[in-house]
């Protein structure tokens, strides 16, 4: 783990969205989710450090995630505050479709930090894509969370821990630095700048 968050770090919090808590859906893997992401928008606001919130619209007619569905609003708690920027995709990758990147440049950002969900799908795939595009990528680790998974070389299931776990291996490895809420919050706590408005 590291706590250096460069000098203009922004914060893309990832579709933080109702449908991930409607009944019938996968177990989750991070009962701390909330906690955590929560801590990580409350330290960067306090810091005056710009925030992106971003909302999947599916185009999928079946997905909880489309627009006309009750899943498809935020959780309590995630919906932008004043001045915090809202990014609306259709794909998994932020940067894809999106005017993501331009935001970041306009901003000044030399660090993207992220959270939220899935682990093993937007979140990932935002920061792939991100490091790919030359960005500075960060994952607060336990402030993002997947769903359990079909195995396809068994009959069982992927707990969501270990789908976690394993993709924020592979993250780490290749594509970003691995941070806590707490690091995030140790690190912010003496930057008072006025906020940018995205």
């Amino acid at each position: 783990m590291t706590t250096d968050l460069g000098a203009m770090p922004v914060l893309v919090v990832i579709d933080m969205q109702r449908a991930i808590d409607l009944p019938g859906r996968p177990a989750r893997g991070n009962p701390d989710l909330d906690a955590n992401a929560l801590r990580v928008i409350a330290a960067f606001r306090a810091a005056g450090r710009p925030i992106i919130h971003v909302r999947h619209d599916s185009v999928d007619a079946e997905s909880w995630f489309r627009p006309d569905h009750p899943g498809n609003a935020f959780r309590p708690g995630f919906a932008p505050g004043p001045g915090e920027g809202l990014v609306v995709k259709s794909v998994n990758a932020a940067f894809i479709g999106t005017d993501l990147d331009l935001r970041l440049r306009r901003l000044g950002a030399t660090t993207v930090v992220c959270c939220g969900w899935a682990s093993d799908m937007c979140v990932s795939t935002t920061i792939r894509v991100g490091a790919n595009m030359g960005w500075d990528m960060v994952c607060v680790a336990d402030a993002c969370d997947c769903s359990d998974l079909p195995d396809p070389f068994g009959d069982g299931i992927i707990p969501a821990k270990e789908v976690h776990r394993v993709h924020m291996a592979t993250l780490a490895a290749d594509f970003c630095r691995l941070v806590t809420a707490e690091e995030v919050e140790t690190c912010l706590r003496s930057w008072k700048t006025p906020s940018i408005v995205s």
